[in-house]
């Protein structure tokens, strides 16, 4: 099994442009974990790297990472379908939004009924906090040094790790923490298996 863990980050906010089309803010970046899964779903490899838009100068090219969401039997990402896939569509020659995406928080608003941020479950799930806002990773692509770019990398990784730990946390434990509205802690149940397959053998064999 291979998945790919995942975050975009653009080179626009939503404030500047005319409507709320994720598309239209334009990418800067976008950082993959890839790892392969033995028949238990352990991790026996990963790889961490970082894709560019071409205006950044930088290597590799974002045109090199298609082949890695192509192979990936599972895509995951947070507020990935809200955000993420609609601003890599307009980059990618087919439709995107037909590969194998898993949303870890579409997931958790169906059971919760709202949306948590990455940050406010990874605080109390996992006691770690992001690195920075997306208003900062905005600015240092704007910005275009060596050292914002550096930064905007480094920002990018970090929340690609981030959700990877929030995601395997769900996988083992099937719960998450936050905070509620009245500053209590809570837990969110969630289920972020695969669908079991039964074999077809034992299928036909319930035919007769």
């Amino acid at each position: 099994m291979i998945e790919v863990i995942f975050d975009v980050e653009t080179q626009k906010l939503f404030e500047e442009i005319e409507d709320h089309d994720p598309g239209k803010l334009l990418v800067s970046i976008v950082s993959l974990y890839r790892r392969e899964l033995d028949e238990n779903f352990r991790e026996i490899a990963g790889t961490m790297k970082s894709f560019w838009i071409d205006e950044a100068g930088r290597e590799p090219r974002i045109g090199g990472m298609w082949p890695w969401f192509e192979e990936a039997d599972r895509i995951v990402g947070f507020n990935s379908l809200g955000f993420d896939v609609p601003a890599l569509e307009p980059l990618y020659k087919n439709d995107f939004n037909k590969l194998n995406h898993f949303d870890l928080m579409d997931v958790i608003k169906n059971v919760l009924g709202h949306r948590l941020s990455l940050d406010a479950i990874a605080r109390e799930t996992l006691g770690k906090v992001k690195s920075g806002v997306g208003t900062q990773a905005v600015e240092w692509w704007k910005i275009k040094d060596k050292k914002s770019l550096d930064l905007l990398q480094k920002y990018c990784e970090m929340d690609v790790l981030i959700t990877k730990d929030v995601y395997d946390f769900g996988l083992e434990n099937k719960r998450l923490k936050y905070i509620d509205k009245w500053n209590e802690l809570r837990e969110v149940e969630v289920d972020f298996s695969y669908p079991n397959k039964e074999p077809e053998t034992e299928t036909q064999m319930g035919l007769f």
